[in-house]
């Protein structure tokens, strides 16, 4: 029996004494490597095209209702100051003429003879205030029927091109109607869309550089331009923002609807633009940050700046100078100086 014990007693001891678990492995994650392949610079600019457009475009309508008779221009049609632009049936407009002219005659008629009954102590001056102010209505509105008769011709109300015919002969028109739309001659600047998800990233005032992909003279040569005006509300059918850019030293008559591209820089000199992957952000309460895996695999938390969130990324002006290594995925899993290990799939793109 003793025997026995003895021999298992080291079997016992074994029992009772468990070995420590081994260490956790480090942690497997996916890296890349910043300005490479999808992180690389978004470009020394960014690009997009647009067309020329007038600075102010005009809506000419008649200031009468009437039936369309006649139209002189069509689109694309140079038109100076004064130049008719198409007419309305007079024949409403002349009646009503000639009826305010008669009625203003007549009343002319009575005012001489009552000037003279007065003169004569026959009536007296309240009669004679009378036919002076009937006189003076029925001019009136001989002077408002020859204005409207006027109007049922439609001029230029200054030189440019005709941009878009809205009424056709045959057509009855209301007052006010928009029958053309007129590009005076004058400022030109170039119209351009900017995605959702790029507007944030602009200001106005801000530089940029027009180019147009055709043309001659001053059409051939860059423009220097400025961000003027960008649209609050996005287009309903395309998702983007129309935004306006006005151009220095242009040619008055540079060709409408012109194709140009608007090329603006990054940022200020010496500034690096990233696009990070957005799950490599880590939000740090309000400021965004990376995780940069150092020589040793571990891994350390770094704040950036980020200007706009976009399909392809977060846009990253500020916190990373390029080639680093950043985990990509699983940043919330991660704390300061843990050890990681990079996942073999990782191509440091």
């Amino acid at each position: 029996m003793k025997l026995a014990s003895f021999f298992l007693l080291p079997f016992l001891l074994a029992a009772c004494t468990e070995a420590p678990p081994p260490p956790a492995a480090p942690k497997l994650v996916r890296t890349l490597k910043v300005g490479v392949g999808d992180t690389a610079l978004d470009g020394a600019d960014r690009s997009y095209s647009g067309e020329v457009r007038a600075r102010i475009e005009t809506t000419l309508g008649f200031r009468v209702a009437g039936k369309l008779v006649e139209r002189r221009v069509d689109v694309g049609a140079a038109v100076k100051a004064g130049q008719v632009l198409a007419r309305l049936d007079p024949a409403d407009a002349g009646l009503q003429l000639t009826q305010a002219e008669a009625q203003r005659v007549l009343a002319e008629a009575d005012l001489a003879r009552y000037r003279d009954l007065k003169a004569r102590n026959y009536i007296s001056a309240s009669a004679l205030e009378a036919r002076e102010t009937t006189f003076k209505a029925a001019a009136a509105q001989a002077a408002l029927a020859k204005n409207q008769a006027a109007y049922t011709t439609l001029v230029a109300d200054r030189a440019g091109v005709i941009g878009q015919v809205l009424a056709e002969p045959g057509q009855v028109v209301s007052v006010g109607q928009a029958v053309f739309r007129l590009a005076p001659d004058g400022e030109r600047e170039i119209a351009i869309a900017l995605p959702e998800g790029e507007v944030a990233g602009f200001k106005l005032g801000q530089a940029a550089t027009v180019t147009f992909w055709a043309g001659s003279g001053q059409a051939a040569k860059p423009l220097v331009g400025r961000l003027r005006e960008i649209s609050p509300v996005a287009d309903p059918v395309t998702r983007t923002f129309t935004a306006r850019v006005s151009l220095k030293d242009a040619d008055p008559l540079l060709p409408l609807g012109m194709t140009a591209t608007v090329r603006f820089p990054t940022g200020a000199a010496g500034a690096t633009r990233l696009i990070v992957p957005l799950t490599a952000i880590f939000q740090q309460g309000n400021q965004p940050a990376v995780w940069i895996v150092g020589a040793d695999s571990t891994v350390k938390l770094q704040t950036v700046s980020v200007t706009a969130y976009t399909d392809s990324g977060a846009v990253v002006t500020g916190g990373l100078a390029g080639g680093e290594q950043i985990v990509a995925a699983g940043v919330n899993l991660l704390t300061t100086g843990e050890k990681v290990r990079v996942s073999p799939q990782a191509t440091g793109k």
